[in-house]
């Protein structure tokens, strides 16, 4: 499906031609293309569907009023990227394509390795070659491994990650750096964010996985509204006030903000800049279960699992760097975000296919 762009008169058409955003279709890829075209951007979306529909960028269309191209094709396809690039004058990369659960990152992890780490060295290997220099990478919290304190700030070393979807990420950002280490003309964000949640407060566009949801919030959100029997809360034992994992969850709109905040800083820098996004705040998944029952007025039936491979006992972020850097800060609470997971699910039982 191919729709034409008309060109914009917004400012920000002059940072750059137009925006490639892989993966444009999935989950934190769909709303931030929305904040894109809200921002006057000229995108092109390029998504294999893979775990993704292309009915959220309809919608996407629908709620900004604005029109993206959006081509169905693999980060992995070099022939599809240097056509991309060939025929189109972009100016920056959002880079959001790969697979993202780190329970199935366990079980399959050629999977993962092939998608994200051959998929983002094919894609930089075809930036290079079309003299497109401007990257913002979606990276992961994962990468800093088991920290010692909290919160986490940039500073902290990176470390031996948990499992092969956060061993992904650290070698793209390794990778990266590398990069542009060899080369100035790179100006690189990588953005270190924590975990994903809530929708478009029009219901019109959230998380929806095709199958059994890998992640904590939809899953949630189909047992409250009946598909799903009951969630399963892996470990009891961890050494957190209630013994389950805490978490710092992030509001997917403030997410996307962050994106654009990093793309327009990137016009004014050289190099690797990394940023977390963040809001600070940990919560625990029994109090996450409480506070969307509260928002939903549904009860969420749950069951005690041992722990997964791969997952730590507490994570959350100093988002300070992005604040003093980037001007950027998460504004929605906690309530907003169950208050908007419930209004999509609500609206969208089937996901995308209903």
């Amino acid at each position: 499906m191919l729709i034409n762009t008309p060109p914009s008169s917004d400012q920000n058409s002059n940072i750059t031609s137009k925006i490639l955003v892989t993966g444009g279709a999935g989950y934190i890829g769909s709303h931030t293309t929305l904040a894109l075209l809200n921002a006057g951007f000229n995108v092109i979306v390029l998504d294999n569907l893979t775990n993704s529909s292309a009915e959220s960028l309809s919608r996407v269309q629908r709620i900004s009023g604005k029109t993206l191209e959006f081509i169905q094709g693999d980060v992995r396809d070099r022939k599809l990227l240097d056509h991309l690039f060939t025929t189109h004058s972009i100016g920056a990369v959002l880079h959001f394509a790969g697979l993202k659960a780190v329970g199935e990152s366990v079980v399959k992890p050629l999977d993962y390795f092939s998608n994200n780490v051959v998929g983002s060295v094919n894609l930089c290997e075809a930036m290079a070659h079309a003299q497109v220099f401007n990257l913002v990478f979606s990276s992961s919290a994962t990468v800093y491994g088991t920290p010692k304190e909290m919160p986490i700030s940039e500073s902290f070393p990176t470390a031996e990650p948990t499992n092969p979807y956060g061993h992904t990420k650290l070698i793209i950002e390794d990778f990266l750096q590398s990069l542009a280490k060899s080369d100035p003309r790179w100006s690189i964000a990588l953005l270190r964010y924590f975990n994903p949640v809530g929708a478009h407060q029009s219901g019109l566009i959230g998380e929806a996985p095709n199958g059994t949801p890998n992640n904590l919030m939809p899953y949630m959100s189909q047992v409250a509204i009946g598909k799903l029997k009951f969630l399963s809360v892996f470990g009891t034992d961890y050494p957190t006030h209630d013994g389950t994992g805490v978490r710092d969850y992030i509001h997917v709109l403030d997410l996307a903000d962050g994106h654009l905040s990093a793309l327009k800083a990137i016009s004014n820098r050289t190099g690797v800049n990394i940023w977390n996004l963040g809001t600070g705040i940990g919560y625990s998944v029994l109090e996450l279960i409480r506070a969307f029952e509260l928002a939903s007025g549904q009860a969420v039936t749950y069951q005690i699992a041992e722990r997964r491979p791969g997952d730590i006992a507490e994570c959350w972020a100093d988002p300070t760097k992005a604040a003093d850097e980037l001007g950027w800060k998460a504004n929605r609470g906690l309530t907003e975000m169950m208050t908007d997971t419930w209004r999509w699910q609500q609206a969208n039982p089937e996901g995308y296919g209903g």
